[in-house]
C-alpha cells in the first residue's frame, strides 16, 4: 500500500513539486532540498528530504525545531510550512523503504535520547509521512511558550505527548484506520493556523481515543 500510494501521489504531485522547486530557485537559489539524518525503524538513521524552508545562509547547527514566526523562514518557506508542501519530497523516502505513508514522525538525531522508559517501543515502527500525531499536532509551532527554551519544552512536553498518542495507536492499527488517518491528516492541513486572539484557544490535542494529552503550555 505504501508503494502504491507513494507512486500515485508522486505522479499527481510532480507538477506541483516542480513549481515549488522553481520558486525556491528564483527566490534564493540552491539548494532546493533540505536533507537531514533522522531516526528510522530499529533506531537506524536515514536521510530524510524536505523542500528548504529556511534561508540558504542559515547554520545547520541552529535551533532543531521550527517555531511560530521563525525568522529563518523565507517567504516561500512560510507558504510551504502553512501548506505542509515542504514534506512532499518524503515520497521518495517512502519509495526507498525508509518511511511509510502512515507512521510515527521520524525524529532528529538531536532527540535520540528521548527514546527511553517505554518510548523506545516506537522505534519498531517505520516512521511515516502521516499519522495521528501529525494530524493532532498540525500546528505544533504555535505551542511553544515564549518564556521557555523550545528544545527543553519539546523534550519534556511535546515529545512525550506525541509518543503516547502514537503508542496508543500503532499496536492496534489496521489498514482501514490508516486510511482514516490519511484523510484526517489531509483535513488537518486545511485547518488554518491560529492567529491573534485565536492563539488563546489553542488546546492540548487528544489521543486517538479522545483522551487529553495533558499538554501544559507553561
Amino acid at each position: 500500500m505504501d508503494l502504491a500510494v507513494a507512486m500515485a501521489a508522486a505522479v499527481v504531485l510532480t507538477p506541483l513539486m516542480l513549481v515549488i522547486a522553481m520558486a525556491l530557485m528564483l527566490e534564493s537559489g540552491r539548494p532546493v532540498l533540505f536533507a537531514q539524518p533522522r531516526i528510522g525503524a530499529g533506531g537506524r538513521p536515514f536521510r530524510m528530504y524536505k523542500f528548504r524552508k529556511f534561508a540558504v545562509h542559515c547554520s545547520p547547527d541552529g535551533l532543531p525545531l521550527t517555531v511560530a514566526g521563525d525568522s529563518r523562514m523565507t517567504r516561500i518557506g512560510r507558504l510551504l510550512a502553512a501548506t505542509k508542501f515542504d514534506e512532499l519530497p518524503q515520497l521518495w523516502n517512502v519509495l526507498t523503504g525508509d518511511m511509510a505513508i502512515v507512521g510515527p514522525r521520524p525524529e532528529s538525531l538531536v532527540f535520540a535520547d528521548c527514546f527511553f522508559r517505554g518510548f523506545e517501543t516506537l522505534l519498531q515502527y517505520k516512521p511515516g509521512l502521516l499519522g495521528p500525531a501529525q494530524a493532532l499536532f498540525r500546528h505544533e509551532a504555535y505551542l511553544y511558550p515564549q518564556s521557555v527554551d523550545p528544545v527543553h519544552f519539546y523534550r519534556e512536553i511535546l515529545f512525550p505527548a506525541k509518543a503516547r498518542i502514537d503508542l496508543s495507536y500503532y499496536p492496534k492499527r489496521t489498514i482501514a484506520s490508516d486510511v482514516a488517518w490519511m484523510i484526517r491528516c489531509f483535513l488537518a492541513i486545511l485547518r488554518p493556523a491560529p492567529t491573534g486572539e485565536n492563539l488563546r484557544d489553542v488546546r492540548a490535542p487528544q489521543d486517538p481515543h479522545g483522551r487529553s494529552t495533558s499538554l501544559d503550555k507553561g
